[in-house]
């Protein structure tokens, strides 16, 4: 359970529910009234070696941008929701590249705003449409502090049209499990050898615990994916993904095994990331390899695209050795 060491907040929260349960919550920790929740310039002016005590703090605002993203992966938009940011502290996140060290947690308290136009786009819609709602943090993981999940798939579930989906690498999975709406609703867990979670998906699930969350997903009756993402072409990396492999296939149950979809995901470092975690993480692994990796656009590396199509051609090869049956979504 996260426990912030400080609150910082915008006071147009007390307008809403969420916002005034969230300040009695943690009335006994220590809060900063904040004018913007992009703005705090107590954070921007932090060094990168601040980077994991900033992630003990928590941001609560409202979401004033509302702007849906086409995809055409899952989903068919990407949408924001009701938080962004993270407490965990992966060196490859892709959110940093966004907020920089300021990809700590932010909860915003207009749900019931967000949700009446997700389900309004839904309505409008000749066709059933799919909308990412956790591209932007962990709704698992945010739901063990606001129950904002519990809530969107039951009140979610009473437009009777549309598909909402996100994914979760936190096993907390119970208070989700029996509730109403389930049959709109898409998880996809996030995977990674044990190894690579240990050294770099810090304050996250352990595999163990995310293959025991898909099967009670499964077990449920939600439609569950699992996502191999980010791949790192690090040292052994066959191995260590092979071994992943045969992990799901004999900790996984058969429901879960029948049923489940793949995605594929090949890892995109920064610039950014190096600065940050050259300074927060000293001693640990070294994600940028030059010898395979390039450029791609500003700041931002990728596996060359030899490395990488024979790396995908080595997964499909796993895949279809292991779930032969299982439909792969795409590969990224």
């Amino acid at each position: 359970m996260f426990k912030p060491d400080a609150i910082y907040y915008e006071s147009a929260i007390k307008n809403y529910s969420l916002g005034k349960e969230l300040l009695h919550k943690y009335e006994k920790t220590p809060k900063f009234i904040i004018d913007n929740h992009n703005n705090i310039p107590e954070m921007r002016n932090q060094t990168n070696s601040a980077f994991p005590a900033m992630k003990k703090h928590l941001i609560i605002a409202t979401r004033k941008t509302h702007k849906y993203v086409e995809n055409h992966k899952v989903s068919d938009f990407l949408v924001p929701y009701t938080s962004s940011g993270c407490t965990a502290m992966c060196l490859y996140c892709y959110l940093v590249c966004n907020y920089n060290k300021c990809a700590y947690l932010r909860l915003f308290v207009n749900r019931e705003e967000m949700l009446e136009k997700i389900i309004k786009t839904a309505q409008k819609s000749e066709k059933e449409l799919t909308f990412e709602i956790g591209s932007n943090s962990d709704l698992i993981l945010e739901n063990s502090i606001t129950n904002n999940l519990v809530w969107t798939i039951e009140n979610f579930a009473k437009s009777k049209k549309g598909f909402l989906t996100f994914p979760t690498k936190f096993d907390m999975v119970d208070p989700i499990l029996n509730i109403s709406g389930k049959d709109r609703v898409l998880i996809r867990m996030s995977v990674n050898p044990e190894e690579l979670i240990d050294k770099i998906e810090f304050g996250t699930s352990r595999l163990k615990n995310r293959m025991e969350a898909i099967n009670k997903l499964c077990d449920a009756g939600y439609q569950v994916g699992i996502l191999i993402a980010p791949i790192i072409l690090v040292d052994h990396w066959q191995k260590l993904y092979e071994d992943l492999l045969i992990t799901l296939q004999k900790s996984l149950n058969e429901k879960a095994k029948s049923s489940v979809f793949f995605e594929l995901i090949f890892m995109t470092y920064s610039y950014i990331h190096k600065m940050i975690n050259t300074e927060a993480f000293p001693n640990a692994i070294n994600l940028y390899n030059p010898e395979l990796m390039t450029g791609r656009g500003r700041g931002k590396y990728c596996y060359k695209k030899q490395v990488r199509d024979s790396a995908e051609a080595f997964f499909l090869s796993l895949l279809g050795e292991y779930f032969p049956e299982n439909r792969i979504w795409y590969v990224s």
